[in-house]
């Protein structure tokens, strides 16, 4: 057993099984073996590459939306740049060298904030930014950021925020939780805990025995404070992570060890914890602040219509045949469809205080 699993079997044999969201929580965040306090997992190095990594062009697209964003409400003064879990401030980076050209004012006034709890990946992110470490302000929480205009970015940030999950019985939905088995191990079984029927976007009678069905009220709870800035403040956030567009059924909750999928009860604090993100429940969040939100898309959508494939064409302009193939390569891992691409699996969400039109995304309704 890990550190951290002999730690839960002993609370768990203290005080009875946990609910998975707690479960989840404990595997990333325990401040002694949680998994985003004891190293760094990004990258070929660790567990999983974000897109960040992937290629310089993802952040360039980020830093394209940033600017759109700025200018069509009104190139305010007092901005905010924001990012939620920054990794390794590569994202930050690439996006910040793009609004430098693209919008000169916009770079030399912003005040740039980095919402990150690791102590670790803060130490990271200062050597990635280490020419504009002295204008950056780290933050514990979003809620510290100060008042003004707001350009925020969270990448892959909801999927490590802890989900509840419930199974279908005979007698109705039950709440699956962690508890032991026969021999002292980690299990799932059922807690006595029920659902509000009212949550489930079917009548409850049609919904198969053995369903799962995941609710993720510290996902809205996070999406409601940041859009309630957006409004009080003016500005944006987008949400890029991998989910779904609909509420729908299914067990997303899984592990990531060494770039391939690991039980989620085997390595816990060793192996990251994810889960899919519902993409309506977070939109339903943020218009219950008062936010403004634009259609989703996915990854692909978001990042062609910014103009990855012009930005990628022009990045290989008069290199060697090598470079040229690994740019294209990364344009279809960011913007493609399939396995090991991220165009359709990942989706994008962006909300506003006002109702206004940025590029990308059009003024249809969510």
């Amino acid at each position: 057993m890990t550190p951290l699993a002999l730690k839960i079997v002993r609370l768990i044999e203290q005080s009875g099984p946990l609910r998975i969201s707690d479960y989840f929580a404990l595997c990333l965040a325990d401040p002694e073996h949680g998994y985003y306090q004891s190293r760094d997992p990004f990258g070929r190095a660790g567990d999983f590459i974000t897109a960040p990594e992937v290629s310089q062009l993802f952040g360039e697209m980020i830093g394209v939306f940033l600017v759109h964003a700025w200018q069509a409400q009104g190139a305010p003064s007092n901005v905010r740049i924001v990012e939620i879990g920054p990794g390794r401030g590569t994202l930050m980076s690439d996006a910040l060298r793009v609004i430098s050209r693209l919008a000169p004012e916009l770079y030399a006034t912003a005040t740039i904030h980095m919402v990150e709890t690791s102590e670790r990946l803060r130490a990271v992110q200062r050597q990635t930014l280490v020419r504009i470490k002295d204008r950056i302000s780290w933050h514990a929480a979003f809620e510290e950021v100060p008042a003004g205009f707001t350009l925020m970015v969270a990448n892959e940030l909801f999927d490590a925020i802890p989900i509840r999950q419930f199974v279908k019985t005979t007698e109705g939905f039950r709440e699956r939780v962690v508890g032991l088995d026969d021999f002292g191990a980690l299990a799932f079984g059922l807690g006595p805990g029920g659902l509000d029927p009212s949550l489930l976007p079917v009548d409850e009678a049609v919904v198969p025995v053995g369903e799962v069905f995941e609710v993720a009220p510290a996902r809205s709870a996070v999406m409601q404070a940041v859009s309630a800035k957006i409004v009080r403040d003016g500005g944006t956030a987008l949400t890029i992570d991998y989910g779904h567009l609909i509420t729908g059924f299914g067990d997303t909750l899984q592990a990531v060890y060494r770039h391939d999928y690991d039980p989620p009860l085997s390595r816990p604090g060793e192996a990251d914890l994810t889960s899919h993100v519902d993409f309506e429940a977070l939109g339903e969040a943020a218009r219950s602040a008062g936010a403004h939100v634009h259609r989703p898309l996915t990854q692909g959508e978001f990042l062609v219509g910014l103009g990855i494939v012009e930005r990628a064409g022009a990045l290989g302009a008069d290199r060697d045949a090598l470079t040229q193939a690994a740019i294209r390569d990364a344009v279809n891992r960011l913007a493609g469809e399939g396995e090991g691409r991220m165009g359709a699996l990942f989706k994008v969400l962006a909300v506003s205080g006002d109702d206004v039109r940025i590029a990308p995304f059009d003024h249809l309704p969510a």
